[in-house]
């Protein structure tokens, strides 16, 4: 190795070293950080940022990465120059003055979002969510040196695709899935709702229980609640939220499964990657496809719903879920309701693609701030059938566009996709992974999913890293395969 190569990645992984803290500060904001620090920590994140974004730009690293070219001796040497020359040449396309603003800016947002939503009072958020989008529209032209602004910043979320593919993947997946939505709403068989009351203390132990039942690595990891969940960290450090609405357990365990699938991926990155630039989640496609995978394939099956349903009975007294297969049917009980988060597997995409389709009208002019709520409004009516009764439940449920995350919706749906080709490559390959997911045993699931993706970090690229994995090209085909065959059984179709 040559001392510019070495100099090179020993620069990168104090870079890395401080990012991870700089997500550390992001995690503690949003779980037990004192409602009154807001402010300071918005600088403390700014003054963060601005040490980053300097480290990123340091005309030093185009200097080593001239020389290190010749001196990479493996796949892995030129992949991880290959991403850090991607990196320098992004950050160093956006002014400094820029990326502190945007840090500053959205660290504030976010309290002010999760306030404006508690309260339904979309008006006291928009001001802030009007320059949240002013910075995002000059980033992502910056970053677009001419080109798309919008696939600018999806290009931090999801490289090597552009909104164009995205849309042309959406147009082909909405007809059969509006289809399969409008044979199950017309259906004589409908699945009972759970009712009832569940204490949080017995949601959160459930919650452990499930998150223990993936193989979730609690030496590695700990449990919070968030307004919004997420997770957060990797290496040593993977941490999940959930949150806890009483009178819907669900909503504790499928957020609890869906982020513990986001750390599995984390922590099952090769540990000799830790602090490079393949060390984390080559892409948010591909996370999605660990979390959806666990979530729903894995989570929402009837194998596991059925073990669920024990557990289920010994943490609430008064539970009254049925035998096994009347509680399978309700965990999967297609509804069109208002939350994302909370949708069933037939209606989650059509979120997605709703959200999609208005923030590339917010980045793109088409659509101001100001318009957006009655924007969302008419476009779930058209989409779901349904008026948004209140802003909480419409434009002010997600956290994304407060922290400036323009360009994260559609992974979820490409999540989904890739989740799909991974779970049909899955069960050819575990064809007894049911009789283990029936006895709350998913870990067979976790470590196929691990050797054949979560291992690689950011070694591949995304579609090539699902086509190793599965041995066919991405395509939606399996996923809307696999929701026909499980909700036409359900709703005997």
């Amino acid at each position: 190795m040559s001392d510019g190569f070495d100099q090179l990645l020993a620069f990168q992984r104090t870079t890395e070293a401080l990012a991870s803290i700089a997500g550390r500060l992001d995690w503690d904001r949003e779980t037990v950080m004192p409602k009154g620090a807001a402010e300071q920590r918005s600088e403390e994140v700014a003054a963060l940022e601005t040490v980053l974004h300097e480290r990123r730009t340091d005309p030093r690293i185009g200097e080593w990465l001239d020389v290190a070219a010749d001196y990479a001796e493996d796949a892995e040497d030129e992949r991880s120059l290959a991403l850090i020359a991607r990196d320098y040449t992004r950050a160093s396309r956006v002014p400094a003055r820029l990326a502190t603003e945007i840090a500053r800016v959205t660290s504030l947002a976010q309290g002010i979002w999760a306030e404006a939503r508690a309260k339904d009072a979309p008006d006291d958020f928009l001001p802030t969510l009007s320059e949240v989008v002013m910075l995002k529209r000059e980033q992502g032209a910056a970053l677009a040196d001419g080109g798309d602004v919008y696939d600018a910043l999806l290009d931090d979320y999801e490289p090597e695709t552009s909104a164009t593919e995205i849309a042309a993947i959406f147009d082909a997946m909405r007809p059969r899935l509006v289809a399969l939505r409008e044979a199950i709403l017309g259906a004589e068989t409908v699945p009972r709702a759970l009712s009832g009351t569940f204490p949080q203390e017995g949601q959160l132990r459930l919650a452990r229980g499930v998150a223990t039942a993936f193989g979730y690595d609690w030496t590695r990891g700990r449990l919070d609640l968030a307004v919004h969940p997420f997770s957060s960290g990797g290496w040593q450090d993977a941490r999940v939220t959930t949150r806890v609405v009483e009178t819907d357990p669900f909503n504790c365990v499928y957020s609890t499964i869906h982020e513990v699938g986001h750390a599995s991926y984390e922590l099952g990155i090769d540990p000799d990657y830790a602090l490079t630039p393949l060390g984390r989640g080559v892409s948010m496609g591909v996370h999605e496809s660990q979390s959806r995978i666990y979530e729903n394939q894995l989570g929402r099956s009837r194998a596991f719903t059925g073990w669920l349903s024990g557990r289920m009975a010994d943490a609430f007294d008064d539970f009254a879920g049925g035998d096994a297969d009347a509680f399978y049917g309700t965990v999967n009980r297609v509804n069109p309701g208002y939350i994302r988060t909370e949708a069933d597997e037939v209606h989650y995409n059509l979120h997605v693609m709703m959200r999609f389709d208005l923030e590339r009208d917010l980045i793109a002019g088409r659509l101001s701030v100001e318009d957006l709520p009655e924007a969302w409004n008419a476009r779930f009516l058209r989409d779901f059938g349904v008026a948004v009764d209140r802003p909480a439940n419409g434009v002010l449920q997600d956290v994304h566009w407060s922290v400036g995350l323009f360009g994260y919706f559609p992974t979820y749906a490409l999540g989904n996709v890739y989740a799909g080709c991974l779970d049909r490559a899955m069960r050819a390959d575990l064809p007894d992974l049911d009789a283990e997911l029936a006895r709350g045993k998913a870990h067979p699931a976790t470590e196929w999913l691990r050797e054949r993706v979560q291992r690689h970090g950011a070694l591949l690229p995304p579609r090539e890293l699902i086509e190793a994995a599965t041995g066919a090209a991405p395509s939606p085909e399996p996923l809307l395969d696999y929701l026909e065959d499980k909700f036409g059984d359900l709703y005997a179709l």
